[in-house]
């Protein structure tokens, strides 16, 4: 499975990796917000995207709404990764397509239950 992190902070990006090799995923990319996703989203093959809610430039929920509007990219899982757990903007993730959402801080355990909800637990880690 190739994943696709975008996180502006560098620390929570290679958190996000650790934790990811850790549950045995290794075809990681990384982004620093959603513009510089969006060319790689385009150039490369993801079969789930992780996302930080709020970064400068291009926010979660913008990249978010891009990929679900783009027939080519709208059938990739996105969740969202945040710290604002506020109703409002779940409901905003929610409305724009989001299919899974983690607030942080999160456990390995957390991120592996949302990961094998959204591939049904017969995802090929390869």
């Amino acid at each position: 499975m190739r994943i696709l992190v975008v996180e502006d902070f560098a620390t929570m990006r290679r958190v996000m990796r650790n934790l990811l090799n850790d549950l045995g995923y290794a075809r990681i990319s990384e982004a620093d917000d959603g513009s510089v996703a969006l060319p790689m989203l385009h150039n490369q093959h993801f079969d789930l995207v992780i996302t930080d809610l709020l970064m400068p430039e291009m926010g979660g929920l913008e990249l978010l709404r891009v990929i679900r509007a783009d027939s080519a990219l709208r059938h990739i899982p996105v969740m969202i990764v945040t710290a604002d757990a506020q109703r409002e903007k779940i409901l905003a993730a929610a409305q724009a397509g989001v299919d899974a959402y983690i607030v942080k801080p999160f456990t390995a355990a957390m991120l592996e239950n949302k990961i094998r909800e959204l591939f049904c637990t017969n995802t090929s880690k390869t």
